[in-house]
């Protein structure tokens, strides 16, 4: 796949810049940021028996962010955050059927490279990967659906943003992530079961606070 080729490019490019680097003495490995996350699913379903589409809700929620420098240039991060999402299927041949409401845990690593020639303002780029795990997958109170699974889902990761500099501890932090997600459901309609492939595929877009140990 195309994805999967620039990925492995973005990750090779970035181990071959640090290689040169590897003389330089960072004094301070550890950046943390914390602050508020927008997870916008770009969402599409495959749905059996009924067909039509899924609607999944934008939620904004708090987000950590760990990054550790291999050098100036080079570092791997990792974002935590937890989003619960409302779930519904339109366009079916019921028409809208809400499926209720799931919570996502979907950590993601980057690894990164950033320009240091702008003063305090640092741009980046990364590609790396995500795992999401599925839970508290809550069927609505009333309607056709019972119950509602979902699997839990690996899939790639690209991202870019900057860092600006306040001082040599405190920065602020704009990012943006384009993450794949895709997961089968098994939904639960009294006897019957409806199975789906939906594909998250969010933009997650976080601003925050960092602070380098």
């Amino acid at each position: 796949m195309k994805l999967f080729k620039v990925l492995a490019l973005v990750a090779g490019a970035s181990l071959a810049l640090a290689a040169p680097a590897q003389a330089f003495t960072i004094k301070d490995h550890l950046q943390v940021k914390v602050g508020v996350a927008g997870v916008i699913p770009d969402a599409g379903a495959d749905i059996s028996l009924i067909g039509g589409d899924v609607d999944i809700s934008d939620e904004w929620v708090p987000s950590v962010q760990l990054e550790w420098f291999f050098n100036e240039n080079v570092s791997a991060e990792l974002l935590c955050c937890i989003a619960r999402h409302d779930v519904g299927a339109v366009d079916t041949a019921l028409g809208p059927v809400d499926l209720g409401k799931v919570t996502h845990f979907p950590p993601t690593v980057t690894l990164k490279y950033r320009w240091t020639d702008f003063g305090p303002f640092e741009p980046y780029v990364g590609a790396g990967v995500n795992y999401t795990h599925f839970f508290n997958a809550d069927a609505p109170d009333a309607g056709p659906v019972t119950g509602i699974q979902y699997d839990d889902s690996f899939g790639p990761a690209l991202q870019i943003g900057a860092d600006y500099r306040l001082n040599d501890r405190w920065s602020i932090n704009i990012d943006a992530r384009k993450i794949w997600i895709d997961t089968d459901v098994a939904i639960d309609a009294g006897a019957t079961r409806i199975d789906a492939s939906v594909d998250i595929d969010p933009w997650v877009f976080a601003v925050g606070i960092g602070y380098r140990f």
